[in-house]
């Protein structure tokens, strides 16, 4: 079986994560991810909620967009969160959505760039290294971490474009697929990852969307708009959409048919008004 995550979804009040990530962890996932998206929450801070509200699963980032984040503070604040929760943090970083990068004024002139040097400076400094780089985008001169975690998190993209697969592959220790995305678009994935080098180590996580319902016309109804969204954002039609939209007891299934693509971990991002009876319902349904 994979790792199962929950996803705290963005337009949740703040206030709900602590109850939320309990309820999560007593439903027996694996994971809880959050979300940075520009004028929601910040990832860091959502990120320390959870971790101090729960005392057993891993709470991922996902993602944190490289431009708006130096390196260096990120590997600071990832430092503190992994030394206090040991094992129990991952961290995902993207290139950002390029028009919220312009509205606060940086975005980079290379996101390649951007992204592989983020990632090998957090990660050098992470390691407790001394880190010099002089690269295109990201500057640090001999910078060292006072307190480094004993237990260095991974540092996995949340990307979408075959360079940036390959680059997760070269420099990464996990990838993010967003939602959406199924198992022939997870094997074609996997070609560009492994292009870059990645090995059986690489964590690949896919990010789908959940709504437990035996009524296609209701399900349609709350989860229809968001569907489309993204269908449009990912360029394909609607029905083409991989999700765990419909009855429970499709549920398993549709999860081992990731698995056999390739997935390590698989987070349900529930839809509707009432996201915890979604979420248990889809653990049990796969037998936690």
């Amino acid at each position: 079986m994979p790792r199962i995550g929950v996803m705290f979804d963005r337009d949740l009040s703040p206030a709900d994560l602590p109850a939320f990530a309990a309820a999560v962890e007593e439903a027996g996932a694996d994971d809880l991810w959050v979300v940075e998206d520009l004028g929601w929450a910040g990832s860091i801070s959502t990120a320390a909620l959870a971790l101090a509200a729960t005392s057993r699963i891993r709470i991922g980032i996902g993602i944190a967009p490289a431009p708006l984040r130096s390196p260096a503070l990120l590997a600071m604040e990832l430092a503190v969160l992994a030394r206090v929760h040991p094992g129990r943090l991952v961290a995902g970083l993207g290139h950002g959505v390029p028009e919220w990068m312009r509205q606060v004024g940086v975005e980079p002139k290379s996101k390649l760039a951007m992204l592989e040097e983020t990632i090998v400076a957090v990660q050098g400094l992470l390691r407790g290294e001394t880190v010099t780089l002089n690269g295109r985008e990201v500057c640090i001169d001999g910078l060292r971490l006072v307190h480094p975690p004993a237990s260095v998190p991974p540092i996995v993209t949340g990307v979408v474009k075959p360079r940036s697969l390959e680059l997760s592959g070269r420099v990464a220790d996990g990838t993010i697929l967003a939602e959406g995305n199924g198992p022939a678009e997870i094997e074609s994935a996997l070609t560009h990852i492994r292009r870059g080098g990645a090995g059986a180590e690489h964590e690949l996580i896919v990010f789908t969307y959940l709504h437990v319902n035996d009524d296609p016309a209701d399900a349609a109804k709350i989860t229809g708009r968001m569907v489309e969204d993204q269908a449009g954002w990912l360029g394909v039609p609607p029905s083409e959409m991989f999700s765990l939209i419909g009855p429970a007891a499709e549920v398993p299934d549709k999860v081992r048919s990731l698995v056999d693509a390739g997935t390590g971990t698989v987070v349900l991002r529930p839809l509707g008004p009432d996201p915890i009876p979604q979420v248990r319902a889809a653990l049990s349904a796969l037998g936690r």
